[in-house]
């Protein structure tokens, strides 16, 4: 990938990118797994019998057990344990709902084998929301910080993916610069 690029003006303004077929199948499957782990986390959804009745959906009020889901499903608020779990009850779903849709949006508009990306400000706007959540999942994974060097030791475990992080931040910072473009 070179970046994205503005094409068009107005109402016909799109984002275009070229993605390669191996930057394709990474970025294909970063997304699935998250879309896996957020839909691991709807299966712990409590059953609830006033919600089934009501349609008012509910989800767990307790943080998720894996750090990087937890990275991803962040308290809503840190002041009153009671009210974090209240407001996490009633959120997550609708929470793990949007991203969901923005990770499915990616995936239908990602050409299976690479080529060409072409994106209405709307849905680049999701495309962001979704890389973003990937950054998240991964560098948290990575135990990235802003202490980390660019290179890590070839031994390191994470030295292969850190590279694969720092793709991700190149192809989320292009589409931030080519969006701004757009009025």
């Amino acid at each position: 990938m070179n970046g994205w690029k503005k094409a068009g003006r107005g109402a016909k303004v799109r984002l275009v990118a070229s993605l390669e077929a191996q930057e394709a199948a990474v970025l294909r499957g970063l997304v699935a797994e998250v879309r896996q782990m957020l839909a691991g986390r709807v299966e712990q959804n409590p059953a609830d019998e006033l919600a089934a009745i009501t349609g008012i959906r509910t989800g767990p009020s307790t943080r998720p057990d894996d750090r990087v889901l937890a990275r991803l499903l962040p308290d809503f608020t840190t002041e009153d344990a009671d009210l974090a779990a209240g407001l996490r009850s009633i959120h997550e779903p609708e929470l793990i709902e949007a991203k969901d849709a923005a990770a499915a949006l990616v995936l239908d508009t990602l050409p299976d084998t690479g080529g060409r990306i072409e994106l209405t400000v709307e849905q680049a706007d999701v495309w962001l929301a979704a890389l973003n959540d990937v950054r998240l999942a991964l560098g948290t994974a990575l135990d990235v910080s802003e202490d980390m060097p660019d290179e890590l030791d070839p031994d390191d475990p994470r030295a292969s993916h850190l590279g694969v992080y720092q793709w991700l931040t190149f192809v989320q910072d292009a589409l931030v610069q080519s969006r701004m473009q757009v009025r």
